[in-house]
């Protein structure tokens, strides 16, 4: 992706979505509980900041399960609502369709973060 459609995207609503995650992080990191969430968090908003050549490969065992489940509840939902909100906007236009998609991407994300890994994508 060119250097015109980074900026595009952190413009239509990639730095809000940065933004949103690392926000949440820092909340979570007020807990020694909550610690290992909001690091998820702190990796997303990278995610969320750059998406594109990007793939989210999901696992994890049990205890990210479990994580994930009280994730949901305490504010995964209302982010994958928003982003897949956002992503509906964009999509409306041809133009905006890729951005859409990325946005789709992070809010599927949103619902069970913990135990998925970022991983690159070469051409």
């Amino acid at each position: 992706m060119s250097l015109l459609g980074y900026i595009v995207w952190l413009v239509f609503g990639g730095l809000v979505a940065a933004i949103g995650y690392f926000f949440l992080g820092c909340v979570w990191c007020l807990s020694i509980i909550g610690i290992p969430i909001g690091l998820q968090c702190f990796k997303f908003a990278e995610l969320a900041f750059c998406p594109f050549d990007k793939e989210v490969r999901y696992g994890g065992g049990t205890g990210s399960f479990l994580l994930n489940i009280v994730w949901l509840f305490l504010g995964g939902l209302e982010m994958a609502l928003g982003l897949a909100g956002i992503g509906l906007v964009l999509c409306i236009t041809v133009i905006g369709i890729p951005f859409g998609l990325q946005f789709f991407k992070l809010a599927k994300l949103a619902l069970m973060p913990l135990g998925a890994e970022i991983i690159e994508v070469e051409d």
